[in-house]
């Protein structure tokens, strides 16, 4: 399936009213394994047993894969275990509530849906059921379905050694081993009929690092976000293609590092503006703002494609007439978010004719909510506070600055809303030098992570911070349930402690 016909993708539980097509799925999915599908009063009787382990992602409200699983007592069985006897005859009577290994029974994606990554997705929700259900683990059997063309030459064991030291590829069991999953046995005679596989299976399982035996008290679930900043290198580009390719490239490296986001700076498509030199400053970024379409809709496909949120930065956009600077976020699950530059600087009103945008708004992500001001925003305290009143729990800040002293302000204001605000700022902007751009010659940045000052954070309130002007991405992990630590028990509480019977901040016309 082409990106481009992608409009949703959903994660949603399996109903009895799928079977249907949830059949027809598994057909092409198998087909190497003829009449490999489940009958209807199986999937009937795993619903019906275990709701929350049976799972489908739907692409434009059509099954494009399915993960199905139960709740085992692992210690019962062997290490040599066969599918007969984990599933009870395929009756799955062996799932019980108090068990404590997630096991996998069935895991697909339909040929036409390969390719996006949506295997990752399933298993990371497995991950998360595991997590919260507090078991120990996962475990499955995993096919090897290219064995059978090397069953001659080498044994189970030889093979499996030499997929791991990537001299043979094996795309099943590689994504398996890429997603965290270690192989603990060879084990044979595991699903009759799985000829591609010699029958064999290898046992893979992921080992739940915050599970706490049930005599323990339960430790409150973390909720970890890892973020993904992009220190953008300003450099002449031939045309819009070459310029994706770059941030096609960058999206790609931190989503290879699982980050749940990755930001852009203000304004990282000025190279584009230097093939309209001849043109004024004005009349070149009303031509660059032509491309900004086109920039968003491909930045949702590279969100969907790689799993992960993308902040576009900012990039000026005509509407009524009337110039703006704005952003988007492209969420993984195809949805699209408008931000606005709500203040203009001097310079952007002087040259280029800008106008300040007039929302303000927190968005909803599958990591909580979220705000972002771009640049010269993020000095004006009003906003994030109206963004902490909402929720927010991260605030982004694209920027650009061409002097250090205008990055200082950016860099220390956002620094100011992380502690005033009780939430994470993470800054990042462009480096270098534009030359053959007027009005974007020079450009200073030091992408940052910043976090409040107390007990649980950095002293300094630096999460992490790159090397200045120098192109490159910055990962950092932020833990979200800090924060709500931070509310309650800090050593100070900004956010609680305000003397709302003094003053209170609101928009206007509430």
């Amino acid at each position: 399936m082409n990106k481009q016909e992608i409009e949703n993708i959903e994660l949603k539980f399996l109903t009895i009213e799928d079977y249907q097509e949830l059949k027809a799925a598994m057909i092409l999915a198998y087909k190497s394994m003829p009449d490999a599908y489940w009958e209807k009063v199986q999937i009937q009787s795993l619903i019906n047993k275990f709701p929350e382990g049976q799972v489908v992602i739907k692409i434009n409200g059509l099954i494009a894969g399915c993960a199905l699983s139960l709740i085992v007592d692992y210690d019962i069985y062997t290490e040599n275990h066969t599918y007969k006897d984990i599933t009870h005859n395929y009756s799955f009577s062996t799932h019980t509530n108090d068990g404590d290994v997630l096991y996998g029974i069935d895991v697909f994606i339909k040929p036409a849906y390969r390719g996006l990554r949506l295997g990752r997705r399933l298993y990371d929700y497995r991950k998360e059921l595991c997590e919260k259900l507090n078991l120990r683990g996962i475990a499955f059997g995993g096919r090897i379905p290219n064995y059978h063309t090397y069953s001659n030459e080498l044994t189970p064991k030889e093979y499996i050694e030499k997929v791991k030291r990537k001299e043979i590829d094996d795309p099943v069991l590689n994504f398996q081993i890429s997603n965290d999953f270690h192989p603990t046995k060879i084990m044979k005679g595991y699903l009759e009929g799985d000829q591609a596989s010699n029958e064999f299976a290898v046992l893979m399982e992921w080992d739940n690092i915050y599970y706490e035996k049930p005599s323990k008290k339960a430790a409150t679930k973390k909720k970890i976000v890892r973020l993904g900043l992009i220190q953008w290198q300003m450099r002449p580009y031939k045309n819009l293609e070459e310029l994706m390719q770059q941030a096609e490239y960058f999206v790609d490296t931190v989503s290879g590092y699982r980050s749940d986001f990755a930001l852009f700076p203000e304004f990282f498509n000025a190279p584009l503006m230097a093939g309209n030199n001849h043109l004024s400053e004005a009349e070149s970024i009303r031509e660059l703002a032509k491309f900004t379409n086109e920039i968003v809709h491909k930045f949702s496909e590279l969100s969907i494609s790689y799993n992960i949120n993308i902040i576009t930065g900012s990039m000026p956009e005509i509407k009524d007439d009337l110039l703006y600077n704005v952003g988007y976020l492209c969420k993984r699950d195809g949805t699209i978010e408008r931000y606005e530059k709500i203040h203009i600087t001097p310079n952007e009103d002087k040259v280029w004719g800008l106008q300040g945008g007039s929302e303000i708004k927190a968005f909803d992500t599958d990591c909580g909510k979220i705000g972002i001001l771009i640049c010269y925003d993020s000095e004006f305290p009003e906003l994030s506070r109206l963004l902490a009143d909402d929720g927010m729990d991260i605030l982004f800040v694209p920027f650009l600055t061409d002097t250090q002293n205008g990055y200082s302000r950016v860099r220390y204001c956002a620094q100011a809303r992380a502690i005033e605000n009780e939430c994470y700022v993470a800054i990042a902007g462009s480096v270098g030098n534009l030359p053959n751009v007027h009005n974007m010659d020079i450009q200073f940045a030091q992408s940052m992570v910043f976090t409040p000052c107390d007990f649980a954070f950095p002293t300094n309130g630096i999460k992490a911070e790159a090397t200045p002007n120098t192109e490159m991405i910055l990962i950092a992990d932020v833990d979200i349930d800090l924060l709500r630590e931070l509310n309650q028990f800090g050593s100070v509480k900004n956010l609680r402690d305000r003397r709302k019977d003094m003053y209170e901040l609101k928009r206007k016309g509430e």
